[in-house]
């Protein structure tokens, strides 16, 4: 049995709004200073904010977070920021729906739950910019606790400089809390962020991680900490030098084409999904992922 975990639950929760706040104001500072390129007359976008709410089958209440998404900016055509704190109990579709742990000992009798975390996804307006997802969280069970997270890029024209700038710098954050840390998240996130359907992987990886707990929780949440600090400063750079380039109908053709394999692979595969949806969030912001305009052909 764990205990209640009150003060590293708050803890959590104030972190991952922190995140979110410095990825909206960051975001918003890209639009406001596209001025080359295409796109560069046309209005910065602005995140449009809304609260979720989440109730419990009783009506009681179940925690929330907010929704920011921002459609038809300068730079990003869709991009959301989800930040959520929920809490409750599991249903067995929700426990086998979980991403991690299922069939903890003593769940069944006492299935409450807490959980916390930020979800991003961004669908530039450039094909020469790539798509990206990030997402940090921490679970609590009365019988277990873990983190989990990570982020991949998703490019539909692949640069290499910037495939190894994005690994590179993910790297630097990680290895300060263990050389076998970067090495092992790539590769799982390499298994994870995979297409069986496809027989391919949806971008160019990334790190990613699951039923994180090594027992020390300090050690745990400063390494979860360092996988979103290295977002920022992995993805911004590649968004500034790409935002400019002109694109060819072929490219847009690319970039929606691809868009298709990233919403297969969110529908049908992940896992945050599909627990979102189980455990009755707000749809909208659990579906925030899937792009405006995709193409199968």
């Amino acid at each position: 049995m764990t205990d209640n975990f009150d003060t590293e639950k708050a803890r959590a929760s104030a972190w991952f709004r922190e995140l979110r706040d410095q990825i909206v104001a960051s975001f918003e500072g890209l639009e406001d200073s596209h001025d080359t390129g295409p796109l560069r007359d046309a209005a910065p976008g602005r995140f449009e904010v809304t609260e979720t709410k989440r109730t419990s089958d009783d009506g009681s209440d179940a925690g929330g977070g907010l929704m920011s998404v921002m459609r038809g900016g300068r730079v990003f055509e869709k991009i959301g920021v989800n930040v959520s704190t929920v809490y409750g109990t599991l249903g067995e579709r929700a426990q086998n729906a979980m991403a991690a742990r299922k069939g903890i000992p003593g769940m069944k009798d006492d299935p409450r739950f807490w959980a916390s975390g930020i979800s991003l996804v961004a669908h530039m307006q450039n094909p020469h910019c790539p798509a990206v997802h990030m997402n940090t969280r921490m679970f609590w069970t009365p019988h277990a606790w873990w983190f989990g997270g990570g982020s991949d890029l998703n490019p539909c024209i692949e640069y290499g400089e910037d495939t190894q700038h994005f690994h590179n710098t993910q790297k630097q954050h990680l290895d300060p809390h263990g050389a076998a840390h970067y090495p092992r998240l790539k590769e799982w996130a390499d298994e994870y962020f995979y297409i069986p359907h496809r027989n391919r992987a949806r971008g160019v990886g990334g790190i990613f991680m699951d039923d994180h707990n090594t027992g020390n929780w300090e050690t745990d949440f400063a390494l979860t900490q360092d996988i979103g600090r290295a977002f920022l400063p992995a993805f911004v750079p590649l968004v500034e030098k790409r935002r400019v380039r002109d694109w060819s109908e072929a490219d847009k053709e690319a970039q929606l084409v691809h868009r298709g394999l990233y919403a297969e692979y969110n529908l049908v595969y992940d896992r945050g999904t599909k627990f979102g949806l189980e455990t009755g969030h707000d749809a909208n912001a659990v579906l925030m992922s899937l792009p405006p305009l995709a193409k199968w052909i």
